[in-house]
């Protein structure tokens, strides 16, 4: 009997120890193994080695155990991560917002909708950087400190002016009834004189635009364009708010090298079919983000963004052309990269996101792309 007794109190101190070495964990919309290790301390290897039966693809409200390594720091750790969860919560229901993403929309698109920057959308949803966006995933819209003065900004209106000769810094301001440092810090590529021909971007009231234009219309008829699209290349067909680009006049060599250098930091990063975050790019998609990041605007497909700008021969190349290919013998375009070195002997390098190495940079000399090659096209002129 007493051997009995034993055995019992053996196998449910080993049952009650089992269970205190492990948590049981519900699983959310939106967790994987990365996020739920992350919140627990350990690695996805232990969970892993914790349900050697548990499906690859994680099911919503399913349980998962993961290893309890110090049972006190890890609850109080997740005591802390539900505070600051319910935190987010009340800031996302009271101060903030929540934006359910859609199909094709960018973070580029996002921070415009709601008048916030790219970078303040990734400190407030951290897992953007790792993750990228995701159809129907809720992101958090970080709030606006001064809520009135962001209802009096939403009534701005973005201008574009070209700087003509003899025009200055201060003539052009005073012109918009802003300071010269309101002009510079709206325009941070600019220093020193601005070169002429140069667009500059200018944000002023709703109602001073609206008299500046009727003045302009007035005295300069149509010759006051306040903003110019590129020249369309053959057989392209225009679309509202998905085909423009900018012009950019003038000298503009600091700008090209500012987006090649901003496409190559991009190096390494995978492949990702309808990527457009450094969780993964397609190659349509890394040119997308790139041009962006300087308010300028390309469509989405290979195939469309072969249709603007103008189109030039290969022996015209230059640096921050768009460059086209028709790869796996395709009968039409469905790759592209952007020009970042010409040689003297005709070779053309190029940033592009390939299916094989993710973004990198290849050679037009590289016997796939020479025949696979179609066409150059300029966005900048």
């Amino acid at each position: 009997m007493i051997f009995r007794f034993i055995i019992v109190l053996i196998f449910f101190s080993t049952g009650a120890f089992a269970q205190d070495n492990f948590i049981k964990h519900k699983i959310s919309q939106g967790e994987n193994l990365s996020v739920i290790a992350k919140k627990y301390d350990v690695t996805v290897k232990e969970i892993n080695n914790a349900n050697p039966n548990a499906p690859k693809i994680l099911k919503l409200n399913s349980v998962l155990l993961i290893p309890n390594k110090n049972k006190k720091e890890v609850a109080s750790k997740a005591k802390s991560l539900a505070k600051a969860e319910s935190k987010v919560e009340t800031v996302v229901n009271n101060e903030a917002g929540s934006h359910e993403v859609l199909s094709k929309e960018t973070l580029w698109g996002i921070s415009k909708k709601y008048n916030v920057t790219v970078d303040e959308l990734k400190k407030a949803n951290p897992l953007l950087e790792t993750e990228g966006l995701k159809i129907g995933q809720k992101i958090v819209i970080p709030s606006n400190e001064k809520p009135v003065i962001q209802e009096i900004a939403s009534a701005d209106v973005e201008l574009y002016r070209e700087v003509k000769p003899k025009e200055t810094k201060y003539g052009i301001s005073k012109e918009y009834g802003i300071t010269v440092a309101e002009l510079e810090r709206q325009n941070p590529s600019i220093k020193g004189k601005v070169p002429v021909g140069y667009l500059l971007k200018i944000r002023v009231s709703k109602e001073k635009a609206d008299a500046i234009q009727a003045a302009k219309a007035i005295e300069e008829s149509q010759n006051a364009a306040v903003t110019s699209p590129v020249q369309i290349a053959e057989t392209a067909v225009i679309k509202k708010d998905s085909t423009f680009v900018k012009m950019t006049s003038g000298s503009h060599s600091e700008l090209v090298d500012q987006i090649i250098a901003n496409a190559t930091e991009n190096i390494g990063i995978r492949y990702r079919s309808g990527g457009t975050t450094k969780a993964g790019f397609d190659c349509s998609g890394l040119m997308i983000c790139t041009f962006n990041n300087f308010d300028i605007k390309l469509p989405r497909s290979s195939i469309e963004q072969s249709r603007v700008g103008t189109k030039v021969n290969s022996e015209e190349a230059q640096k921050g052309d768009l460059i086209f290919f028709r790869t796996n013998g395709r009968r039409h375009i469905n790759h592209v990269g952007m020009v970042v070195e010409v040689a003297e002997d005709g070779e053309i390098k190029f940033v592009h996101s390939s299916t094989h190495g993710g973004v990198m940079i290849s050679s037009t000399k590289e016997p796939y792309y020479t025949r696979a090659f179609s066409q150059v096209n300029r966005i900048l002129e």
